[in-house]
Parts: C-alpha cells; structure tokens; sequence
C-alpha cells in the first residue's frame, strides 16, 4: 500500500485515535478507555499492538488515590507518521534566498549547509562499498529511502523515496545540499544526477571509487 494512504488508514482507525490522544499527553489504560468509550481489555489489545510496532511504551507510573497505573506515550518513532512542512519550509526559504543573492552565492551557501551537515556524522571508512552504505545509511537517518550499487566504474546512490520532495521540483540547489553532504560522508567528490520530475528520485554517483 502507498505509505500515505497507509498512514491515513492507521490514524483514522481506533488505534490512530489512541496515537492522537497519546501525543497530546500520556495517559492511562482507564483514561484512554473512557475518553474512546471502549472497554480496559480492548485498549490493553491496541496499546499491545501499537508496543509491538514501536510506536508506543510505557513511560512511567501515576500514583495516588488507589491502586498505582502504568503511564503509556508515544515513542519518538511514532512523530514519523506526521506530515511534515519540512520541504515546503525549504522551498520557501530557497525562494527567498535566490530573490536576494546572486546564483554562485546560493550555491555556495546550500553546498556549505550540506558540508555542515555531513560532518555531524561520522566520516566513512573502509572501501568503495562500504562507503556507498554509509551514504544509504545516511539518507535513511534524514527520512529518504536508499539503495547503493556498482555501476560503470563508480557507486551510485539511488534514491527510492525523497524526504524534501516537496522543495526538490523547483529548486536544484536542494540535490547540490545533499551532494556536499554525501560527499562529507564519504570523503569522495559526489556528483548529482538526480529526476527532479513529479515523482523525484535521488541518483548521485561517488566519483574516482572502484568498485570493491
């Protein structure tokens, strides 16, 4: 199922109710129980599925006036199923950037955001394939889904998902961002390739690796 409508689906269902009111505030067993009009088994059932997902944990005890009961919030996991405005805020940002500064200052700003933010990650070691994962690796800690594989002398990164999909279309300068910070990962001149069409996809080539 395409992840949007996945996600749609879960949180209009019983247990999407129980994420929204968990990221309001924790909550108990009996207080999600009467605020859903459901029965204490039949939270215990979903909050035991939302556990066994990652999006759920019990996070503490409340106390006084009876019998102590188990807190329940929602993980950090769980913030992902949450649209974000992270591209729309980017593109915005882009927009304005470029009524202001001539097309080399721009360039050279993204390209330094994106080596600022490849060096908060430790830098790759090992050869051209293990290089390649931790670029993957990478992506996938920022939200994009990834593949690495050999290709006519090089590794090339292929992207599956982009999370910035929303800035990529009209703005090249977010691929140049995400080339400089590959290519701090890596230590390799990083070149982008990238479909910035309806449906964008990340393709970047590390240049000079054979293949290992």
């Amino acid at each position: 199922m395409e992840p949007r409508r996945w996600r749609e689906r879960l949180l209009g269902s019983t247990r999407g109710r129980i994420i929204a009111l968990l990221r309001r505030s924790e909550r108990t067993v009996n207080d999600l129980a009467e605020e859903l009009g459901l029965t204490d088994n039949a939270v215990r059932a979903h909050l035991a599925g939302l556990e066994r997902d990652g999006l759920a944990a019990m996070s503490g005890v409340r106390r006084g006036g009876g019998k102590p009961a188990h807190l329940y919030a929602l993980t950090p996991e769980a913030e992902g199923l949450f649209p974000k405005a992270y591209g729309l805020v980017l593109a915005a940002l882009l927009d304005v950037l470029r009524a202001r500064l001539p097309g080399e200052d721009l360039d050279a700003l993204v390209r330094e955001a994106g080596r600022r933010l490849g060096a908060a990650h430790p830098p790759a070691g090992g050869g051209a394939r293990e290089r390649a994962e931790a670029a993957v690796h990478v992506l996938a800690e920022l939200g994009g889904v990834a593949e690495a594989h050999p290709e006519g002398g090089v590794w090339v990164i292929e992207g599956l998902g982009c999370p910035l999909r929303d800035a990529v279309g009209g703005h090249a300068e977010v691929c140049r961002l995400a080339a400089a910070l590959l290519a701090e990962v890596v230590g390799q001149p990083v070149r982008e390739c990238c479909d910035r069409g309806p449906l964008p996809r990340c393709r970047f080539e590390v240049a000079h690796v054979s293949s290992h």
